[in-house]
């Protein structure tokens, strides 16, 4: 099995009562996307949207070949260690860690570390694994 291509990752905070500043706050981290529900922002490809829910999202650059592990490693020490912090909104809110995977060929794949996993998991969040074909990417 060759490397995977290309990977994507965002960890963020999603729902419709979400205030943005005050995860910010408490997670000690500016976010790359933060927006209430209704109002507006804008996509990487500068097309306004209006927010059908709250949002809080902290996105790493994707990397080709793709580093998935290292991504998201990255993301959380962008942030507060502190667990209780997390775990407040994980309870509140959809709490993930989105992650794209894009292939180049049929048979590709990845790894992550233990203690990756357990970074994950002790902060309360979902590993949301979506998987691009060639001619999805």
């Amino acid at each position: 099995m060759s490397e995977i291509y290309k990977t994507a990752a965002i960890v963020g905070f999603y729902g419709d009562e979400l205030d943005p500043d005050e995860i910010t706050k408490h997670l000690e981290c500016v976010p790359t996307i933060g927006v209430k529900k209704g109002d507006t922002w804008r996509t990487s490809l500068n097309t306004e949207k209006v927010a059908h829910t709250g949002s809080w999202r902290l996105k790493a650059d994707r990397r080709v070949p793709g580093d998935l592990d290292r991504q998201i490693n990255q993301l959380l020490d962008r942030a507060t260690e502190d667990l209780t912090a997390w775990s407040v909104f994980a309870s509140r809110f959809r709490a993930v860690v989105f992650c794209g995977l894009f292939l180049k060929n049929g048979n590709e794949g990845l790894s992550l570390r233990p203690e990756t996993l357990l970074r994950i998991g002790a902060r309360g969040l979902v590993l949301d694994l979506d998987i691009y074909g060639e001619a999805d990417d």
